[in-house]
């Protein structure tokens, strides 16, 4: 048996040097598989699944990657993640990649496709426009017939077919990956002195790189071990994080935020792999299952425009179901979603008497010192108030 320690271990390193090394290795081993990179938040995997292709998460570089070509292509005021994408493309780091998908997300994403297109014409730059109106009755038709669109071009590159049968199995497949990582993070919200924050980004971020038959079975062997651990709580608050939808902070970071004094209950680090709330139907039309998911079974994210509730509540019922303290929003640099949101939380949980700090990040930053500072008399105003 593999024990969680191991895996952390075995996986923590590649994740902070070049995380698409593991996609990277497998594609090595599989060269006759095709793989399409899905830049975050959201990307319908089950499609990319169901045409015979491998979904593999782009998301940023880590913090060890020099940005020595990148910087020449956009703004000083553009997210750390748009700049590590592209040196990493720039740098043949994404060779192994037969095509690429981005969404409509944020302005830098959508300019970023088109970066992708001009530079990179033997990759398959293909991009999704989320719809706006998640009130108008035509909204699940709409995004059904994008779902269409994009699955025009998987099945030309894979060379395969999607049928409603394939959908329906890769439908049940990440269904079972979603319900498992649903259970890591149940885990951690009981029982945080069990399951670090460390080791729950770890054992979900594999997941983005991995095919997810090799992913379950990783969950299947950790989750049992993590129910019979029995560890002592520490004197510790307990947060709720938020604003880490896109780019990833640094799991150094994330080491420093529980060091100094943080039970960390549920965040919305690599949301778009556990983007819906409950299990997609499998019966009836898949693609229609689909797309009526997106609209009405899909957690909230900083980047789908939903007007049916406040952007406020779903972080507030957040902080009440999980028994939080306090919130704590963590939020890249430049990151124009995370940070206009920021201040509608910042009035409805001063209205709502939640305290609650906010720190930001780049994925390139390296000294965490000020941080966990920050934290640290964030934690003693709460505990010796």
């Amino acid at each position: 048996m593999t024990t969680v320690e191991n895996l952390v271990s075995r996986y923590r390193e590649p994740l902070e040097t070049y995380p698409l090394e593991l996609a990277a290795d497998w594609k090595k081993m599989h060269p006759d598989k095709k793989l399409v990179g899905c830049y975050p938040v959201y990307t319908p995997f089950e499609l990319i699944h169901a045409a015979g292709m491998l979904p593999v998460g782009v998301i940023g570089a880590g913090n060890r990657l020099e940005i020595a070509h990148a910087d020449s292509r956009f703004q000083s005021f553009i997210c750390s993640i748009v700049k590590s994408t592209l040196e990493l493309g720039l740098t043949d780091k994404l060779k192994f990649l037969d095509g690429i998908v981005f969404h409509s997300i944020c302005d830098p994403a959508r300019n970023l496709s088109s970066v992708f297109t001009r530079n990179f014409p033997d990759l398959m730059v293909e991009y999704i426009h989320f719809p706006q109106n998640m009130t108008s009755p035509h909204t699940i038709d709409y995004l059904m017939a994008e779902y269409k669109r994009i699955g025009v071009s998987y099945e030309q590159l894979s060379g395969n077919t999607i049928t409603e049968e394939s959908l329906r199995k890769s439908i049940a497949l990440y269904n079972e990956q979603r319900r498992l990582v649903r259970e890591l993070y149940a885990i951690r919200r009981e029982t945080p002195q069990n399951l670090s924050t460390v080791e729950c980004y770890v054992l979900t971020r594999i997941g983005t790189l991995l095919p997810p038959e090799e992913h379950i079975a990783i969950l299947q062997e950790a989750i049992p071990q993590l129910r019979r651990r029995n560890e002592k709580p520490k004197d510790r608050i307990r947060v709720v994080l938020e604003g880490s939808f896109c780019e990833q902070p640094p799991i150094e970071l994330l080491d420093g935020l529980e060091a100094a004094g943080c039970y960390i209950l549920d965040d919305d680090f690599l949301i778009g792999w556990r983007w819906f709330s409950e299990d997609i139907p499998t019966t009836g039309e898949p693609l229609r299952n689909l797309a009526n998911a997106y609209l009405n079974q899909s957690v909230y994210s900083g980047v789908k425009h939903d007007t049916r509730e406040p952007k406020s509540k779903h972080l507030i019922d957040k902080f009440r179901d999980t028994g939080a303290a306090a919130v704590l929003i963590l939020a890249a640099k430049f990151c124009e979603p995370a940070l206009f949101d920021y201040a509608l939380y910042k009035r409805a949980l001063e209205k709502e008497g939640i305290p609650h700090l906010c720190l930001e990040f780049e994925e390139k930053m390296w000294i965490f010192d000020k941080a966990r500072t920050e934290v640290e008399t964030f934690v003693e105003s709460m505990l010796f108030d």
